[in-house]
């Protein structure tokens, strides 16, 4: 009945479903036959978490912790200064010589905490005490990108397993329509590139998926070759280089 009514489409939907129980169980070595085949295979976390969802917002160019929620008061002391003469400048590829500059805003302490908060945000100050901002964390890094490797996979150089590539290998993915990571591009990618999302030495399944506004908004799932006998023929090209290759 499932595949003769509806085009067929309960039919599709249930041998999906049967498809899901025939890797159910464990297998020879005790491991999930499931997890296996479905990497991303929802997980349950080690201790049960305090938050519900998290959003993560880099914001590559975005405005600076000294303009928002981070009053450098020694900025306003040495305003116009030069730097090298207070202390040492670790140099970088654009050879900083400009002068100190302190944040054109002023700032004001909010709730109970006294968090101090820029004139820019007036009506986040009023929810100051629902905020938790750190300021503990500091790298050495006088280069974007590798403050960009740092801040996505904790160490300054690439190769490693990015944040989100690691919550999907922990957690797995509810959603059985999308990656398990998806990146967001806003139209710019970060210095680093792609590796700031990548899987490093975890499969590839866990790296990051880039998302874009363009037309497809996933790139190489349409094809580049104008027709399907040109793409044909390099794919055969490439067969008959492969074999020639084996026979060596």
């Amino acid at each position: 009945m499932l595949r003769n009514c509806g085009m067929g489409f309960g039919a599709t939907a249930l041998s999906a479903l049967f498809r899901d129980n025939a890797f159910a169980g464990l297998d020879s070595a005790g491991r999930d036959r499931h997890e296996a085949f479905d990497p991303l295979k929802p997980r349950q976390p080690h201790f049960p978490p305090r938050a519900k969802n998290v959003i993560f917002l880099y914001m590559d160019g975005g405005v600076s912790h000294v303009d928002t929620f981070d009053y450098k008061p020694m900025l306003d002391k040495h305003n116009g200064e030069d730097p090298h003469k207070l202390m040492k400048v670790r140099p970088t590829q654009f050879n900083n010589i400009g002068k100190i500059l302190a944040s054109p805003w002023k700032f004001k302490n909010y709730g109970k905490s006294g968090l101090p908060v820029s004139d820019l945000f007036p009506n986040v100050g009023a929810h100051a005490d629902d905020l938790c901002v750190l300021r503990s964390m500091t790298v050495t890094f006088s280069e974007h990108t590798n403050a960009n490797y740092f801040l996505h996979t904790g160490f300054g150089l690439q190769g490693r397993p990015s944040m989100g590539a690691w919550a999907g290998y922990g957690l797995g993915s509810e959603n059985q329509d999308l990656p398990g990571f998806v990146v967001v591009n806003g139209g710019l990618i970060p210095p680093g590139g792609l590796d700031n999302f990548n899987s490093g030495f975890l499969p590839a399944a866990y790296q990051g998926s880039v998302f874009r506004a363009a037309d497809p908004p996933l790139a190489n799932v349409r094809r580049s070759d104008p027709s399907d006998a040109h793409q044909r023929s390099k794919l055969e090209l490439m067969r008959s280089l492969d074999a020639e290759n084996l026979k060596r």
